[in-house]
């Protein structure tokens, strides 16, 4: 993958659907920031063919993976996944001829799971931990996963794309998605926040602009009562963004990264303010994306105010369908 953007033949036609992820839009978040002094700019990652971030993840892992010789022809390749990155190495796999098994939490939205299926992908539930719940996906919850993705690889004689670990996780950011970011906003930008998962966003994005300079201020938004990388108190392991917020005190991809700032989203803001991105913005994005957006409007009212923020719009809300992001209304049914 070429830096920013992935070079198209002359004729402006992809070979396939891996050439077209990446170079998504960003937009200003004119309406949500209306009442504050200073500006969002939001990623659209749910533009990508997969629906979210993690396609650029998935083509990194392979192509760095076949390009060393770690992935071999026909090898099967095996991931945990809370269903995007999953969807991603689904896609990315089907266009280079590997199989690919997704191991996933029962605790995740059910619309992934067959968006992966419908994919080719074999999928395979794991049930939660005791005490757990639909829609709250625990560390416990995902320590089963991992077991099970474990046992899997070594089933299979697979490749593992452990995302966890895999700095290809961190390139695919470091080497796209930042510098997109900085080129969008012509280098006006002052901070980025981002909600943390495998850690690899922060760690590529926060890479990318520090790099341009250094002065540019980096935070990590987790969910409120499950602080873990801030130091604090575990006390929510059972919140409702999905996708992160695991309760790990330390993730691999984060080591020696420099942190500017921890901010804390509770459930409601995250939802409520995804809400308003799709009625406000028309922007139909997921949890984590209404966690960012919310984050970065505590920033313009406080550290940050008159400046610019960056945010990366994880997912798609039609990931989310099943869930109670969406309440349902009442249909209105025309004369």
């Amino acid at each position: 993958m070429n830096e920013v953007a992935s070079a198209l033949p002359a004729d402006g036609l992809a070979s396939s659907v891996v050439e077209v992820i990446g170079a998504t839009p960003a937009i200003k978040l004119e309406r949500i920031v209306r009442p504050l002094n200073g500006r969002i700019v939001a990623k659209l990652e749910y533009l990508n063919p997969g629906f979210s971030k993690k396609d650029r993840i998935a083509r990194q892992i392979i192509e760095d993976a076949i390009a060393s010789g770690q992935l071999q022809p026909g090898q099967t390749v095996v991931e945990l996944t809370s269903g995007n990155t999953g969807t991603g190495l689904a896609i990315v796999c089907a266009v280079f001829g590997h199989q690919f098994v997704a191991v996933m939490s029962e605790g995740n939205s059910r619309e992934r799971a067959r968006m992966m299926r419908a994919l080719g992908a074999e999928v395979v539930l794991v049930p939660q931990a005791a005490g757990s719940h639909p829609g709250q996906v625990t560390g416990e919850d995902l320590a089963l996963v991992e077991h099970r993705a474990q046992a899997l690889t070594r089933e299979r004689g697979a490749f593992r794309a452990d995302q966890f670990v895999n700095r290809s996780a961190v390139l695919a950011h470091e080497l796209h998605t930042g510098p997109e970011l900085w080129a969008q906003t012509n280098g006006e930008i002052d901070a980025f926040c981002e909600f943390v998962g495998t850690g690899g966003t922060y760690a590529g994005v926060t890479r990318a602009l520090k790099a341009r300079r250094s002065s540019i201020r980096c935070y990590i938004v987790e969910p409120e009562g499950a602080a873990a990388l801030a130091g604090g108190p575990i006390v929510r392991p059972d919140h409702r963004i999905q996708g992160g917020g695991y309760s790990m005190a330390t993730l691999e991809l984060l080591k020696g990264l420099p942190v500017d700032g921890f901010l804390s989203v509770s459930d409601s803001d995250a939802i409520d303010m995804a809400r308003r991105l799709a009625r406000e913005e028309g922007v139909f994005a997921g949890y984590s994306s209404g966690a960012v957006v919310a984050a970065a409007t505590k920033l313009l009212a406080g550290e940050e105010a008159g400046r610019t923020v960056g945010v990366v719009l994880a997912d798609s809300g039609l990931k989310y369908l099943s869930t109670d992001l969406w309440p349902d209304g009442e249909a209105v049914v025309g004369s």
